[in-house]
């Protein structure tokens, strides 16, 4: 009966043009137009959407593909109730419409709209994030992307010094490290190192704090016999190598600028927390997860941001589901097949496969589980899901309790779902 005095959208939106039908609570067509992608087009889109609709912005109920964007958050701005569909999901909604598969802007809007009226519960529906989050997010990414391009960089530097000057790479196996580079740039070919003063590395080693490396051990590594190369080699990769250098450089820069930013921005989500004399507080989320073992800057950002509404819901199993750690099961008749879930937050998959490899160095029962699990013939992946799986039981079990981790309580974890 609630259904009777709503309304349902679809938006099948694109980079320029966005296709919206709109229907009525039996699935009537009321309206269906194109709106462009822009300030104007899309406070067009609210607008008409309001007028067709006769019906306050909350009784409006929107459906489409994407969970955040421009698009989204116009359309919770005006307070309509946003849903979002995985779009795996929308295409098998739109074979009701056309089993022989066609496709295109109207039906996908038409599939939106009436999946939302028939299978809501199939749909998440959307809610405000904090702006501290939507920052931190940001900001998360932007660190994750910045190390992609260290790594990228770091692998042609170390390509090209494999032609010509294999010595260096022997001083350290992170050769996009600042002192390397310095380094690199003090003696960039087998002759400059023979020529260089020990006083000058070793100014070069105390200034950056390396301690495991003496200026006379790595000039001794460094004059150890060249490579013989062609003509014109040694000058074409060192200025290659200048370049990369070069960025290399600035994406260290940016690097220790996101993870400041980061800092920042979770002890901003931790704040508060300080009380009056004599009274206490409940611990938050943040303080609740940076105690577990294993979870440091880039985790604890990954799973504030990537998966918060599972967190503020305390959903055990909707986290394992997005972080790729729960099995996909396939049963029919006799046959039966565990096979490893693909369908996961990429992001959010990635720091929780590292958050459960760093909690196997430093917690003694993830340790143990890993070890049981590997004595059992199970594989290094497999064994840190299932790592990860007891981590995410207990953290769900640690925020629905509001207590940080202590490691001598005995474990308990029935099912952390309320």
């Amino acid at each position: 009966m609630e259904d009777e005095n709503n309304w349902f959208v679809g938006v099948d939106w694109a980079s320029q043009t966005h296709h919206v039908r709109l229907s009525d609570a039996r699935g009537a067509k009321i309206g269906e137009r194109a709106f462009e992608h822009g300030g104007e087009g899309l406070k067009e889109m609210a607008d008409w959407i309001l007028e067709s609709t006769g019906a306050p912005p909350e009784a409006v109920m929107i459906a489409i593909e994407v969970p955040h964007g421009p698009v989204v958050e116009s359309l919770m701005e005006r307070g309509f109730r946003v849903h979002a569909i995985n779009p795996k999901q929308l295409d098998r909604f739109r074979d009701r419409f056309s089993p022989a598969g066609a496709k295109d802007d109207s039906r996908d809007a038409e599939a939106l709209a009436d999946a939302l009226r028939t299978d809501r519960r199939c749909f998440r529906l959307l809610a405000p994030l904090d702006p501290t989050v939507v920052e931190l997010r940001e900001w998360s990414r932007i660190a994750d992307e910045l190390r992609v391009e260290r790594t990228r960089l770091s692998n042609q530097v170390r390509e090209l010094l494999w032609r010509y000057y294999p010595q260096l790479l022997e001083l350290c196996d992170d050769v996009a490290a600042d002192w390397v580079l310095e380094l690199w740039r003090l003696v960039p070919t087998p002759d400059k190192a023979r020529r260089v003063r020990e006083a000058t590395v070793e100014r070069l080693l105390k200034r950056h704090r390396i301690r495991r490396l003496t200026a006379a051990a790595a000039l001794e590594r460094l004059r150890a016999p060249a490579i013989s190369v062609a003509a014109g080699t040694v000058s074409a990769v060192t200025g290659h190598i200048e370049g990369a250098a070069q960025r290399l450089a600035l994406v260290n820069r940016q690097i220790r600028e996101a993870d400041k930013r980061l800092d920042r921005l979770t002890e901003k989500l931790a704040g508060g927390e300080d009380t009056a004399e004599g009274q206490t507080q409940e611990p938050r989320d943040v303080t609740i997860l940076r105690s577990l073992p294993g979870v440091g800057r880039i985790v604890l950002a990954t799973l504030l941001t990537e998966a918060q509404h599972a967190l503020q819901r305390r959903d055990y199993h909707a986290l394992r589901c997005l972080s790729g750690v729960a099995p996909i099961t396939k049963r029919s008749g006799k046959s039966k097949i565990v096979l490893m879930r693909q369908a996961a937050h990429v992001r959010l998959r990635n720091a929780v496969y590292h958050w459960a490899r760093t909690a196997v160095q430093h917690d003694p029962r993830s340790r143990a589980k890993y070890a049981a699990l590997r004595a059992r013939g199970h594989g290094h992946g497999r064994a840190l899901r299932s790592v990860a799986d007891r981590l995410l039981a207990v953290a769900c079990a640690m925020l629905q309790t509001r207590t940080l981790f202590n490691p001598s309580l005995p474990e308990k974890i029935a099912n952390p779902r309320p």
